[in-house]
């Protein structure tokens, strides 16, 4: 069933085009900002060069737009087979549902995570050199952990979009509804009083990419620190994947 799944993955021309718009995107748009970022260095104000976070300037494009792309195509894995009844033949293939299902998500998850590695990776690197002198190194404090911990967070995304998809079965509805947890959600609870804001930022799915791709110390904060907030997007990845396998398992294909 490995193998199956990665040849459906790969024999799709949508997966090379997602794939590559994560890459380009990504790494183009850390790169903007990096660029101009430094030709507006002269302009800032102390205390904006003192709170510059390098690291998050250059995974910027990932962390903001990459999280999109992916979701895209977390939600094609499997709306897609439901929307061309493909689905059907899959199942008769094999009738042993829990085994599609997990190997789907093993598929696209380790494979989300290296493209996700390698995007970070190269946006990290070509960021800083583009800030260079205001550069850092991966053995700057904080600097590994944003850069892997951000490809990590991008894969949590798409695997959310994934679940949700095996739930929703439906590709426009499932990039709607993880879209709107992501990007509609934070955006409405940061409306909210301070009392309520406060407590609700952690819990946020979205708040793992900001935890985790800080590196530089800007004042007291709600959050958990980026494993922590990695760990409650993890949690909701679970909890929905494992209503996911439920349905996926119960209900008419």
């Amino acid at each position: 069933m490995l193998a199956s799944e990665w040849t459906k993955l790969r024999s799709v021309r949508s997966t090379y085009w997602t794939l590559l718009a994560l890459v380009v995107v990504s790494v183009g748009l850390g790169a903007i900002i990096a660029a101009a970022t430094k030709a507006h260095w002269s302009s800032m104000s102390p205390t904006d060069k003192a709170t510059f976070d390098s690291v998050q300037a250059s995974q910027g494009g990932l962390m903001f737009l990459g999280q999109l792309v992916i979701v895209v195509l977390g939600s094609l894995v499997i709306t897609s087979e439901y929307s061309t009844g493909m689905i059907r033949t899959s199942l008769t293939v094999m009738p042993r549902r829990g085994v599609v299902f997990t190997a789907k998500a093993l598929v696209f998850g380790v494979g989300a995570l290296v493209i996700s590695l390698i995007t970070s990776f190269t946006a990290f690197f070509l960021g800083q050199a583009l800030l260079s002198p205001h550069n850092v190194t991966l053995s700057s404090a904080g600097a590994t952990r944003a850069v892997v911990g951000g490809a990590i967070y991008v894969t949590l995304c798409g695997l959310l979009a994934y679940a949700v998809g095996t739930l929703m079965r439906h590709t426009a509805g499932t990039i709607t509804s993880v879209i709107g947890v992501l990007f509609v959600l934070p955006i409405i609870v940061h409306l909210l009083p301070h009392s309520w804001r406060d407590g609700m930022l952690r819990w946020l799915p979205s708040s793992a990419g900001d935890a985790v791709s800080q590196t530089v110390y800007t004042g007291p904060t709600h959050l958990f620190n980026g494993w922590g907030e990695l760990s409650v997007l993890g949690a909701y990845v679970v909890i929905l994947l494992a209503a996911g396998l439920l349905l996926f398992k119960t209900r008419d294909a």
